[in-house]
This record gives C-alpha cells, sequence and structure tokens, in this order.
C-alpha cells in the first residue's frame, strides 16, 4: 500500500508542476515572443502547447482520481 501511495503522490506532482508550466507559459507567451522578437504565430503556438499542458493535466487527474476512488 505504501508503494501506491508514493506513485499516486509523484503522479499528483507531476500533474501540479504541468498546471504551473502550463499557466506561466500562457501569461509569459506574449513578453516571450516580443522578447526574442518571433513571429505572432509563435505566441499563438505557445497557447497551444499550454492548452495541450492543460488538458494533458485534466486527463491524467481524472484517471488518478478514478484509481484513488475504490
Amino acid at each position: 500500500m505504501d508503494g501506491h501511495n508514493n506513485d499516486t503522490e509523484r503522479q499528483g506532482r507531476v500533474i501540479a508542476i504541468t498546471i504551473v508550466v502550463a499557466g506561466v507559459l500562457a501569461i509569459a507567451a506574449p513578453w516571450i515572443t516580443t522578447v526574442l522578437g518571433l513571429a505572432p504565430k509563435f505566441e499563438i503556438l505557445f497557447y497551444l502547447i499550454s492548452l495541450a499542458a492543460f488538458i494533458w493535466s485534466l486527463v491524467v487527474t481524472w484517471k488518478l482520481w478514478q484509481k484513488t476512488r475504490s
């Protein structure tokens, strides 16, 4: 049972870190493209990467919740 808790805690930390990084990327996308002098299409790319990370986090959180529910 202890290994199950450690695995669950590790997955929860990975999910939390992913959400934080995705949020920071979404907030910093305009600044990053301006500082690096990138085209606006790269800002959209950063937003899409952030969105993909949020969706992944949602799916993995749902699976983790279902696993710990029983």
